[in-house]
């Protein structure tokens, strides 16, 4: 199979972040299961093109761009920080611009950061209802992440890193199935 695309947007608001870290680390995971190109796009540094705009029509050729590369991932890796139980205002602002059908059964890897557990459950209750708008194809495996289970640098938890390692296999499974329109009962 030829090179996968991996386009990363983290949702951070800040640099350095725990959840660029997570994608970090989702992406590490996918290379171990495949060739692929990562283009990364960090809210951090892209909340000034976006946040202004109110629609795709006033953004800037490079917020184009970035939506361009949203677009065109063979793999999508969607990682927010929780805010008030759920993903940030410019995440989701981004996603708001892109076409309806530019992640058509695109498999996107959900991931979120916070700082407990309780906010474990916006991978089910906000990020998959998202993406199931877009018709993507989210993988089974979700990654949440605390605080706890970081160590300063990564995710040392074996019960996340079992789940990032789940994820990127779903995914790189997905995206060949979708690029060489292999029937699943092919899949082993």
């Amino acid at each position: 199979m030829s090179t996968l695309k991996v386009v990363v947007v983290s949702g951070n608001l800040g640099l350095p972040s725990k959840t660029l870290a997570l994608a970090e680390q989702i992406v590490e995971a996918i290379k171990q299961q495949a060739v692929i190109e990562v283009t990364t796009h960090h809210l951090a540094e892209w909340g000034p093109v976006f946040g202004p705009a109110r629609h795709p029509g006033e953004l800037s050729d490079s917020g184009k761009a970035v939506l361009d590369s949203i677009g065109s991932a063979d793999i999508l890796v969607a990682v927010t920080p929780v805010y008030k139980g759920s993903y940030t205002g410019l995440f989701k602002h981004v996603f708001d611009f892109l076409d309806v059908k530019a992640l058509n059964e695109v498999p996107v890897i959900l991931g979120a950061t916070g700082g407990g557990e309780k906010h474990a459950l916006i991978i089910e209750h906000q990020l998959r209802p998202l993406f199931g708008f877009f018709g993507a194809q989210t993988v089974p495996s979700g990654i949440y992440a605390t605080e706890q289970n970081y160590d300063g640098s990564r995710f040392s938890d074996a019960v996340v890193n079992e789940r990032i390692h789940a994820a990127a296999r779903q995914a790189v499974v997905a995206a060949r199935v979708r690029s060489e329109q292999i029937p699943l009962s092919q899949i082993a």
